[in-house]
């Protein structure tokens, strides 16, 4: 999966975008036809509707009404293209714990706004047990991620430790989720 690809993110119950507890979203009833769907919109999400059709074998009317619906009920979030961090020069990919002074839910959540308008960080997760998160942080090089780990942790108050594990080789990178 290196270069540029697009794919569908698939509707996960840990997003960390939403203030909803990870329980109350219940699962989407999916039918062998929207499977079909799904499976092949991640695999190349660049189809036409009438390529996507034939390839899952429906109509172009009935697959353009299921991708609406599978969109408007949030299965599928959004459409993106998968960028190979080392053709733009963001090499450096950082797995950080951040452990918190306050564990409030106003803390919590103050933490996740400040990680989600951080550009290099790509995904963060509130985990137990352990540290209160996980981030997938990327960036150019050490100083780059020096200057991030200033701005995010060593300036809010309440991060009270950080743990950071430096990836020297990725062996898998997949975003498909199997439905």
């Amino acid at each position: 999966m290196y270069g540029i690809m697009k794919y569908y993110f698939i509707h996960s119950r840990f997003s960390f975008k939403t203030e909803k507890s990870i329980m109350t979203d219940s699962p989407v009833t999916l039918d062998d036809i929207d499977r079909r769907i799904l499976n092949a919109l991640q695999t190349d999400a660049s189809h036409t509707n009438a390529e996507l059709a034939e390839l899952v074998h429906v109509s172009a009317p009935t697959c353009l009404r299921r991708v609406k619906q599978l969109t408007d009920s949030g299965v599928i979030e959004r459409r993106v293209a998968i960028v190979s961090p080392d053709k733009v020069g963001a090499r450096l990919t950082a797995i950080v714990e951040i452990t918190l002074d306050v564990q409030a839910a106003e803390r919590m959540s103050e933490f996740e706004r400040l990680a989600a308008a951080e550009a290099a960080v790509l995904q963060c997760y509130r985990v137990a047990p352990g540290p209160d998160f996980v981030l997938v942080v990327q960036v150019a090089d050490m100083p780059a991620y020096h200057a991030l780990a200033h701005r995010l942790f060593a300036t809010h108050a309440n991060v009270r430790n950080v743990k950071a594990y430096f990836s020297t080789f990725r062996s898998k990178f997949e975003t498909h989720i199997t439905v």
